[in-house]
């Protein structure tokens, strides 16, 4: 019987979309667990070197003893796949890894469109082409290595779209069950490869860009109007989530919705 094995110290995680929000929590958690970590951006590098300068002062400090910890950034368009190889490239020149160990997709895409009338098909295949599409492609070349290393940790950042609640179109929805669906499947073919894969399904997460602020949970009408716990949820929590994940190895093929009490 394989031991349990939950160290994460040392192991590199890449985290798509890190330049604020809810990615920047993710890199900010695992810094902080000595984590080595590699960062996309799509187009605020500005975002990202100041993360990367917090990051440095971070661990100074809290763990100015770490041994050669590293950070690389990395400019990707997540729809492109060539973008996607090059970074895995990248990877292996900075990091000397043949992929991550532990992988955070995170970059997304949704632009609020409710009525199915007014979602044109280029939209909806933009949407599924940066939400859905590249799980598929960063987990495809993530899981040989892991794989090899019989260690792994892959977590998507979904939606309560997912299961069908939200504010947003249906090809949001679409996109973000399709990650659960590509989750579900996935663990259950490699835990045997020592790697879980789970998702993240956040609701009213304030700080994203997503919801700007309170006042929109007011003026919207329907569930949303009153969130049960009474405020917006934090990236902080939603990072505290995927840190469980990367330390909880007797956890996979499991959806966590992280919503205040809405359904």
């Amino acid at each position: 019987m394989p031991a349990a094995d939950n160290s994460i110290q040392g192991k590199l995680a890449l985290i798509t979309g890190a330049s604020g929000g809810i990615g920047a929590a993710c890199a900010r958690a695992l810094w902080l667990q000595n984590v080595n970590l590699a960062l996309t951006y799509s187009s605020s590098e500005d975002k990202i070197l100041a993360l990367e300068e917090e990051l440095w002062a971070l661990r100074n400090n809290h763990h100015p003893e770490a041994s050669n910890p590293v950070i690389s950034t990395h400019k990707v368009d997540v729809a492109s796949a060539d973008d996607i190889q090059r970074l895995f490239a990248s990877i292996k020149e900075l990091h000397g890894k043949d992929g991550p160990d532990i992988l955070v997709s995170n970059a997304g895409y949704g632009k609020r469109i409710p009525d199915i009338a007014d979602i044109s098909i280029d939209e909806f295949d933009y949407t599924l082409k940066v939400n859905l599409r590249p799980a598929f492609i960063l987990s495809k070349l993530s899981i040989p290595y892991m794989a090899s290393q019989g260690w792994g940790r892959i977590i998507f950042v979904s939606s309560i779209a997912a299961h069908g609640g939200g504010i947003n179109g249906c090809h949001y929805a679409a996109s973000k069950a399709g990650l659960h669906g590509l989750m579900k499947n996935l663990a259950f073919k490699h835990a045997k490869d020592g790697i879980t894969v789970n998702d993240v399904a956040p609701a009213m997460i304030g700080e994203t860009g997503m919801i700007p602020d309170e006042k929109i949970v007011e003026d919207t009408p329907g569930d949303v109007r009153r969130i049960p716990v009474g405020r917006l949820g934090t990236p902080r929590e939603v990072a505290n989530v995927v840190l469980m994940f990367c330390q909880t190895g007797y956890l996979t093929g499991q959806s966590v919705l992280l919503s205040g009490g809405l359904k």
